[in-house]
């Protein structure tokens, strides 16, 4: 899979926990530090996946 798909995937996965979160009534700040740390995930799951085999 490319590195583009699964930013895009994760980009909705935190548009909605971010939805979820703001429904519930979570305070703002919470909500950013929630997406930025999905963002890092989201990073680097995709990296670690994406990423061509190292030459041996």
């Amino acid at each position: 899979m490319s590195f583009l798909i699964y930013l895009v995937g994760f980009a909705i996965l935190i548009g909605g926990v971010a939805w979820g979160l703001v429904t519930a009534g979570v305070p703002t700040l919470y909500v950013a530090i929630a997406s930025v740390i999905l963002l890092g995930v989201g990073i680097l799951t995709g990296v670690a996946s994406t990423r061509g085999k190292d030459p041996a």
